[in-house]
């Protein structure tokens, strides 16, 4: 199963996509306030941006004023970005 699955190039792709979204989520962790990164979750890159999930409104609102400090560090550690998204998990 694990040999057909590195064997597919559409989830080699997924896997790689998923793996870029963890790696940017650990860089930019750091500089997330207080207990904020525990509300928050790595969600998807594609060609737009990333997306990052927020447990709720509140979260969120404070990750649309930290987004130029994110970008920021994402920029300064060789990520190409071209903006982070702010989402709202659903339940």
């Amino acid at each position: 199963m694990a040999e057909a699955l590195r064997r597919s190039e559409p989830l080699a792709h997924l896997r790689a996509r998923l793996q870029d979204s963890a790696e940017r989520f650990s860089a930019i962790r750091s500089a997330l306030p207080g207990a904020l990164a525990s509300h928050v979750m790595p969600g998807p890159v594609d060609d737009e941006g990333w997306s990052l999930l927020a447990a709720n409104a509140a979260v969120a609102a404070k990750l649309r004023q930290i987004k130029p400090r994110l970008e920021s560090i994402l920029q300064e550690r060789g990520w190409q970005v071209s903006s982070i998204r702010i989402k709202v998990q659903s339940n």
